[in-house]
């Protein structure tokens, strides 16, 4: 043991093995320093917390805290990351050395571990160039979807996009994007982290040589090519560019402290839309999040405020507002009277659907057509589309939660010759046509500005155009959200007292007094409602069951694949013409409280509730 890596043992043979990997891996000074104090103060949970264990990809890749550990994102556990990443795309991709990795990142960053996601991103570019593989390094900041969509444009074998996205500044990720631009899946995710484990030790000292990427000639920018070729190919979405164009409907935009400003800025250029008004206290990067509490959009009226005082003092009725790393979007408008109404991720679904299903119907009157178009959502959104599809006669599937497995699925159909002309998830995820198979931001603020813009000239706001939607095809009154659990045990606790509810077994048989007629629980692959037993959807190793009331209910318990949450959906579908909101409304609050209060049991097992 040499100078640098001895310690003085935690009395924990298993733990003094990690501390003596870890300081003899690391070579991040300030990482190192942090595992050294917490050896000298005794702090052996902490300790055991931060290295013994490792990180799994979850529904967005790798995502835990910034700072020393192998548990945490830093530079050490990137390198490792990216050396595995490596050796698994050397066995599945035979001209990886053709095609290179692209490379992209946020605008996160932690002062006191020195990570932040441009040099996470460097160093991720420098592994993969110390084994002569090409590398797409944009130079700046970019948009989660533009990793995804360089990787098809320049048909790279493999993407890496560094970024939390909506997480808390703490936080940070490593999200991998396969050679079809979409996000990995299962196999290939498992596979990735068995390569991770056999490629702990860093190859060389090039694997922390950050300067590489500005002197290899393996290294290309792609971020003005990319950028041109995205813009080009999103103004295809665009449908009335005149009416755009002699429009004055002006928008407020929010980017969260991250990447949006300067891309959604262009995509209305590209719409022909004047340009949105940024929010001046978020319109520029910060990786603290400074005005915020949350910088989540999705969390509404408490994260908007800046929107929303901004958008009186100009007179604008249309707020929208893009995560940090741009791949979500939240849409605000000005209520009749006064107020704010945030639609949900359904509700801007439904406009967003309806939309793009109206404008292609236009261009195709012929009905035949319609075999070849296909919507897409996750099994946790509304219903809202299938009801359309029903209607109108076009193709709507369903997939598990997370994006990648939408984007998987985007790319076999458009593979086969279909037309994807809408995919969201209700964590207000959207993606309009099929340009890329990731959520996009982006895009979809100029789509629903230009919604906007021909909506008002034909005197109609968007809330308007959301209920006749729901007039024509009934109306779907849904709610999400979650509560918090810090204790994985809990959570296990709760998910196996659900699959035990009335004996070994057996599922809860009613909530809230009305009897449950199907159960799915696509973590042990079981459906009630299938004559083999068996779910259509995969088998996932996160816990996902969903109840289908007597009275049309539809409820969802599942946990996060990125955060310490029990997340909950609850959706009342209604008969066309069946105008009685109030009366669905009352009676899906009735069956949501007694989803949490019967089966999660909140104050038994301390659970935090969200807090509004």
């Amino acid at each position: 043991m040499n100078a640098n890596t001895r310690f003085r043992s935690t009395g924990d043979p298993q733990l003094d093995e990690a501390v003596q990997q870890w300081l003899s891996w690391d070579m991040n000074p300030r990482t190192r320093a942090h595992v050294r104090s917490l050896v000298e103060a005794g702090c052996l949970e902490d300790l055991r917390t931060r290295l013994c264990g490792r990180m799994s990809f979850g529904t967005a890749g790798l995502r835990a805290p910034m700072g020393a550990g192998f548990t945490r994102i830093n530079d050490l556990t990137v390198i490792q990351s990216t050396q595995g990443l490596h050796a698994y795309l050397c066995r599945c991709c035979v001209d990886l050395g053709s095609r290179g990795v692209v490379v992209g990142f946020d605008t996160r960053g932690q002062e006191d571990s020195g990570c932040s996601s441009q040099r996470l991103a460097r160093l991720t570019a420098a592994v993969m160039l110390s084994r002569d593989v090409p590398v797409h390094l944009f130079s700046s900041f970019v948009p989660t979807p533009y990793v995804s969509y360089a990787v098809k444009k320049l048909g790279a074998a493999a993407g890496v996009m560094i970024t939390a996205s909506h997480n808390p500044k703490e936080d940070n990720g490593y999200k991998v994007y396969w050679c079809n631009g979409a996000q990995i899946s299962s196999p290939h995710d498992k596979e990735i982290l068995q390569s991770i484990e056999e490629q702990l030790e860093p190859w060389s000292s090039s694997c922390w040589d950050e300067e590489l990427v500005d002197r290899c000639s393996l290294r290309t920018d792609p971020l003005n090519h990319i950028n041109t070729c995205y813009m080009d190919e999103v103004s295809s979405l665009c449908f009335h560019r005149d009416l755009n164009l002699s429009c004055s409907m002006r928008f407020v935009h929010s980017s969260f402290h991250g990447v949006g400003h300067v891309f959604v800025q262009q995509a209305f250029y590209a719409f022909g839309l004047a340009p949105p008004i940024p929010v001046p206290e978020q319109k520029d990067p910060d990786p603290n999040f400074s005005s915020v509490h949350c910088p989540n959009p999705e969390e509404g009226e408490s994260v908007l405020a800046l929107s929303f005082l901004l958008a009186e003092r100009e007179d604008v009725c249309v707020v929208l507002a893009t995560d940090p790393d741009a791949d979500r979007l939240a849409v605000a408008e000005k209520a009749d009277g006064c107020g704010w109404k945030v639609f949900t991720g359904n509700e801007l679904a439904a406009l967003l659907g309806w939309w793009m299903f109206f404008n292609w119907k236009e261009a195709h009157p012929d009905p035949a057509d319609t075999q070849k178009v296909y919507m897409l959502s996750t099994s946790v959104s509304s219903r809202i589309l299938q009801t359309v599809a029903c209607t109108e006669g076009f193709h709507f599937e369903e997939t598990l939660p997370g994006f990648k497995w939408i984007g998987n699925r985007i790319h076999e159909l458009t593979k086969t010759g279909n037309d994807v002309l809408f995919a969201f998830e209700e964590s207000i995820g959207f993606l309009c046509g099929s340009l890329l198979p990731e959520k996009d931001g982006v895009s979809s603020a100029a789509v629903v500005a230009e919604m906007a813009v021909y909506l008002k000239n034909k005197n109609l706001s968007l809330k308007q155009q959301l209920l006749n939607i729901y007039q024509t095809y009934g109306h779907h009154v849904s709610q999400t959200s979650y509560v918090v659990c810090d204790d994985p045990p809990t959570i296990q606790n709760i998910f196996h007292r659900i699959r035990n509810f009335d004996g070994e077994a057996s599922y809860p048989k009613a909530c809230g007094g009305v009897r449950i007629v199907d159960v799915r629980d696509v973590t042990t692959g079981y459906d009630s409602s299938r004559p083999d037993l068996r779910s259509v959807l995969p088998v996932t190793s996160s816990h996902m069951i969903t109840f289908t009331l007597q009275n049309g209910v539809v409820a969802t318990l599942r946990t996060s694949g990125t955060e310490p949450k029990i997340k909950y959906y609850t959706e009342f579908c209604a008969a066309p013409g069946d105008g009685q909101v109030s009366r669905l409304e009352a009676e899906l609050q009735r069956v949501t409280a007694a989803l949490l209060d019967e089966f999660l049991e909140p104050e038994r097992n301390k659970l935090i509730r969200r807090s509004v």
